[in-house]
């Protein structure tokens, strides 16, 4: 998207938002089919090693908000073409409803509610798990209506038309999943490893699955700007490739990496002195306390450095189409460090939750230095997203 608005080509951004909305929803029902007939199998190869309650209320909560996954696909792939045409304040107000309406909405079902007065009675039941994955699960709905809504009511750039007419266009089919298949690859691969990581962790115990949650949690914030800016690089460097600005590409993604290394500085010199104040936010147990905060401590001093140019300068290159590289160091980095090395100190050296952590930082370094070194050499420059569509048909 970002490519065919910087080339100037409405017609056909148009025309690929609609394509790639049918594939999304496609792909999405197929995945979420294949996930509810193997969500039990799922669950227990993931949390087989946790307490009965536990894989009680994940069993509850995994077979309400698997069915969202639609919603998911079609919010993803709609903020998405909006970002790539250069609104990102659409998206950022959907998300904030949609976060408005979880935190609302599932405080209500999780704790219940009761007014009685003269008037009138109001009584919900507090329904716990069950009523943090509806929440979460109306959320996601109404924000996938919102968007699509965005998107067929128009803006200056993009607009969904004549939907009920739909036709697979091949051609762009072909460009979309040319870019599509290796970034959806090197989810898949980064997304599974994180999962195989999460099993080594299980194996560790109660507070050690509490420990790496609390500190994902808070480092999800820290990395709010990272991501941030990694949309942008991806948006950026796009549009400047699209109109065959290439140096400027570039210039763009080094400033963009320098900056969120900059702004996650910042906030982890708050992270790393309030570690124990944080943990404490989630439990009340000492020993998860202290794990907790042993692992915030360690990656406040990890992350500025490492985590920008392994994530926000490999969102540049995919703008620019260089999806098959950042999937393939997205292989090297996560399944011969992240993985092994996480292993190797987790749990034959005991080092335990943090071993897993200190995997997860070496990923980063390799994958960091390999697309600076990608970055330098220049060859992601040659790569083509978009043709002429003359030329494709």
């Amino acid at each position: 998207m970002a490519h065919y608005v910087g080339h100037g080509n409405r017609e056909e951004a148009n025309d690929a938002t609609k394509q790639a909305m049918f594939s999304g929803l496609i792909l999405s029902l197929f995945i979420t089919l294949v996930t509810w007939i193997l969500r039990r199998y799922i669950i227990l190869v993931l949390y087989g090693a946790a307490e009965p309650a536990v894989m009680e209320n994940v069993n509850v909560y995994f077979g309400i908000t698997l069915l969202t996954y639609p919603f998911i696909a079609l919010t993803s792939i709609a903020c998405g073409v909006l970002r790539g045409a250069g609104d990102t304040r659409t998206p950022m107000k959907v998300t904030i409803l949609m976060n408005a309406i979880n935190i609302c909405l599932g405080y209500v079902l999780i704790y219940g509610l009761n007014i009685s007065n003269i008037h009138f009675s109001v009584s919900i039941p507090a329904l716990g798990v069950k009523g943090a994955a509806i929440g979460l699960a109306v959320a996601r709905a109404v924000g996938t209506f919102m968007i699509i809504h965005v998107l067929v009511k128009g803006s200056k750039t993009i607009r969904l038309t004549d939907l009920r007419s739909f036709k697979f266009n091949l051609p762009v089919q072909k460009a979309i999943f040319n870019v599509g298949i290796p970034a959806s690859v090197e989810s898949l691969l980064f997304n599974g490893g994180k999962l195989i990581t999460q099993v080594f962790i299980v194996g560790m115990g109660t507070a050690s699955i509490a420990a790496n949650y609390i500190a994902s949690s808070v480092f999800s914030i820290v990395n709010v700007p990272g991501n941030a800016l990694g949309v942008a690089a991806t948006t950026l460097v796009g549009q400047y490739m699209g109109r065959g600005e290439k140096e400027e590409a570039s210039d763009t993604m080094v400033y963009l990496t320098k900056l969120a290394s900059f702004c996650m500085l910042i906030l982890c010199m708050f992270t790393y002195p309030l570690a124990i104040p944080l943990a404490r936010l989630y439990s009340r147990s000492a020993d998860v306390i202290a794990l907790s905060a042993h692992l915030i401590r360690l990656t406040s001093i990890a992350t500025p450095p490492l985590w920008p140019i392994a994530f926000v300068l490999p969102a540049g290159l995919k703008g620019a189409g260089d999806t098959r590289y950042t999937m393939a160091t997205s292989f090297l980095g996560m399944w011969a460090f992240r993985i092994v090395l996480g292993y190797i100190l987790g749990v034959p050296l005991k080092m335990g939750v943090a071993g897993v952590w200190i995997g997860m930082f070496t990923d980063w370094l390799v994958r960091g230095v390999l697309y600076y070194s990608r970055l330098k050499k220049g060859k992601w420059l040659q790569n083509v997203v978009i043709q002429d569509m003359s030329s494709m048909a």
